[in-house]
This record gives structure tokens, C-alpha cells and sequence, in this order.
């Protein structure tokens, strides 16, 4: 996998020379992101968080897509350039350990947004989306009230640790979830939409027809009774609605 995403990112320079790999620290911890910087900006950027293998093919097509529309777009590095799994049993163990501690979580995330900052984002027009794992990346990036206008969750993870207090968040929240999805449960969701209203959040949660766990991943396959698979309606309906959303937030 690793291989492959190293080609596309290849490939893509050739054809544009629009993006490069940017390293950065989180203290002895060596990170490697992927800047893709559009040839005409709109004046916004985005934050992308990938799902739990780490960066990913998936990861930098939406980015490429992303920078194509005129954002300035960073993939964070969550795990770090040697502890990247190689298989999911690999990353269901780092995704886990992210997941429960949503402090180094969020702390990654916000070295992230520091360096797209760095590479010329204006930080009053930034938003964050996240992929699965990523997703709920999104998510704690809204609860930490990181600094930006808003965030989208494509089928992430929603759960939070009953024992956690809940402040008012800021940015606003988009949840893109598939209605087929029993990765997360009925109780997760009530406890997520109360959650925001308790935290005063300008939140919206759209439901997609016939769509399980990671709908937009076009590796996931077609086969709902494993609980990821690809839907094309479904993902191309998110992402537009991603757009929609950006078009609010950034106006």
C-alpha cells in the first residue's frame, strides 16, 4: 500500500507540481504530510484525516480533488513515518490507542493545522474532514474547539467516553453517515446528537440510503454484509454535500 501511495503522489507531481511531502515533529516523533497546493487558490484549505491505515491512495485522491477545486489541502500524518500499519489488525491497535487517548488525538491534529498554516493557509478559512478513523478525527478536532470554521465526518466513529465533560463547541459539524452502517450503534448516535446539543453546536447529520461503513472508499468492494463497502450514489451525494457546506462556512 505504502508503495502505491508513494506512486500516486509521483504521479500527481509530474502532472502538476502542485504538492510535496512537508516533514514535521511531534517532539521525537518524525511525521510526513502531503501538502497539495491548487494552482489557482480560492482562498480556503482544508485539513484532511485519514482513515486508520494512515495515509492512503484514498486519502490523496480527495486531496488532489480538493486542491483541483482551488483549496490548499494537507493529509495529516496521525501515526508517524515508521509506525504506519502495514495490516489492520496494525491498525485497529493505533486507531485504538488514538481513540482512547483523544489528547495525543487532538494534539496531532492541531500539528497538522500548523503546518498547513505554514504553507500559506489563511487560518480564519480552514476546515477539517476526516475518513473513518479520520472521522472521528473530525470530530474531536470540533470537540477540542481547534481553530477552524468547520468540520466533516465521512462514516467516522462517533463515541465518546460518558466520563468526559462536554464544553461548547464552536466549529460547525457536518456527519455524512451511512444509514446501513453497524459499525455504529443506534445508542452511539443518540448519544452523539445529544452531545452536540448540550454543546450548543451548529451540527447537521445526513443519512445515506443502502450504505455501510467507509461508502467512499473505492477499495471497499460492494459486499454490505461485511460492513464496508462502496456506494457510489452514496459517496458522491456526501461529497457534494461537503461542498455545500464549505460554500456556508467560508462565506
Amino acid at each position: 500500500m505504502k508503495k502505491k501511495v508513494l506512486l500516486f503522489i509521483l504521479l500527481v507531481s509530474i502532472a502538476s507540481n502542485a504538492q510535496k511531502l512537508i516533514p514535521y515533529n511531534d517532539g521525537e516523533q518524525k511525521l510526513e504530510g502531503v501538502f497539495y497546493n491548487p494552482i489557482k487558490s480560492n482562498g480556503n484549505a482544508v485539513l484532511l484525516l485519514p482513515a486508520w491505515k494512515g495515509i492512503d491512495a484514498n486519502a490523496n485522491e480527495n486531496a488532489a480533488e480538493l486542491a483541483k477545486l482551488g483549496y490548499k489541502t494537507f493529509v495529516a500524518d496521525i501515526y508517524g513515518i515508521d509506525k504506519r500499519p502495514t495490516s489492520t489488525a496494525e491498525a485497529g491497535k493505533s486507531a485504538g490507542y488514538f481513540k482512547t487517548n483523544y489528547i495525543e488525538y487532538q494534539k496531532r491534529i492541531q500539528l497538522a493545522l500548523n503546518e498547513l498554516i505554514k504553507q500559506g493557509a489563511n487560518k480564519n478559512k480552514i476546515a477539517i474532514i476526516g475518513y473513518c478513523f479520520g472521522g472521528t478525527g473530525a470530530i474531536e478536532a470540533a470537540r477540542a474547539n481547534l481553530s477552524v470554521q468547520g468540520v466533516v465526518s465521512f462514516h467516522g466513529g462517533l463515541g465518546r467516553n460518558s466520563e468526559r465533560t462536554i464544553d461548547v463547541i464552536n466549529p460547525k459539524v457536518l456527519v455524512l453517515h451511512g444509514a446501513d452502517d453497524f459499525y455504529v450503534s443506534e445508542a452511539e448516535i443518540k448519544s452523539f446528537q445529544n452531545e452536540m446539543r448540550t454543546a450548543k453546536a451548529d451540527w447537521q447529520m445526513n443519512y445515506y440510503a443502502d450504505a455501510v461503513h467507509g461508502f467512499t472508499h473505492t477499495d471497499g468492494g460492494n459486499d454490505k454484509s461485511k460492513g464496508v463497502a462502496y456506494n457510489e450514489k452514496a459517496a458522491k451525494r456526501s461529497w457534494k454535500a461537503m461542498l455545500a457546506f464549505f460554500d456556508e462556512i467560508f462565506n
